[in-house]
């Protein structure tokens, strides 16, 4: 990988809450890159950082100290405008709660993020139906989250995490919540956007089956990410 390809990187990243008067370091100065069609996998314990390590990089929520560079420019340079569109059209985000709405159909649920952007309608249903029909449900456009089963959900949830053509998908425990069957139908799902569009993930997992099919792995431990591939890099 060149310096062209590399789309996210961490520099000393520190964040800390204070709670009760007690000082919690939860990330203690991460260094991380991220490139261009990467898939990997970030594994650790419970507590570890994880999820808070991902809500940073989705600008979610705001670095204690440290710098998050985002094709060259720094997340703290940021406007208001600016972070709202980086968070809406850049980076997708999958979650271990689909969190579809439950009066809004499989195709309407896909939809909402691109009326955030403006994006015509018919273009938009356009966009979803095609996403749909690359995750699967194809026939499922006009059903509701209560006629899905619990994988089908999740996989709307993707489709609605690339409809705005994010550079970066993040997924937090995106698995956590389905059964065995369910879990490797939306691992290999990953596997195949990864390859056939070249989609960029980070995703947080327990989940050992996926860790093995990423490009990358990485383990969060003791506030800071290690590489366990046999690849020298972060």
């Amino acid at each position: 990988m060149n310096n062209s390809d590399l789309l996210l990187e961490t520099q000393k990243l520190i964040k800390v809450y204070k709670e009760t008067g007690d000082r919690l370091e939860i990330l203690k100065g991460v260094d991380f890159k991220l490139y261009k069609g990467d898939y990997v996998v970030l594994t650790g314990s419970s507590g570890s950082g994880k999820s808070t390590f991902l809500n940073l990089l989705g600008a979610l929520d705001s670095a204690t100290d440290g710098d998050i560079l985002f094709k060259g420019k720094n997340l703290k340079a940021f406007t208001e405008t600016e972070k709202n569109f980086y968070h809406q059209k850049n980076v997708g985000f999958v979650f271990q709660f689909h969190h579809l709405l439950s009066e809004f159909s499989a195709l309407e649920n896909v939809c909402l993020p691109s009326r955030i952007l403006n994006t015509p309608i018919m273009e938009a249903k356009k966009r979803a139906q095609e996403l749909l029909e690359i995750v699967g449900l194809k026939d499922r456009l006009k059903h509701l989250p209560r006629e899905l089963s619990g994988g089908e959900c999740q996989r709307v949830a993707v489709a609605r995490a690339l409809m705005n053509h994010p550079d970066l998908i993040l997924a937090d425990e995106p698995s956590g919540n389905l059964d065995e069957g369910n879990s490797e139908m939306l691992n290999e799902l990953f596997g195949e956007l990864n390859q056939k569009l070249n989609q960029t993930f980070l995703i947080v997992s327990h989940d050992e089956r996926l860790a093995k099919k990423a490009s990358r792995r990485l383990h969060m431990h003791g506030g800071i990410v290690e590489n366990i591939n046999k690849e020298n890099r972060l």
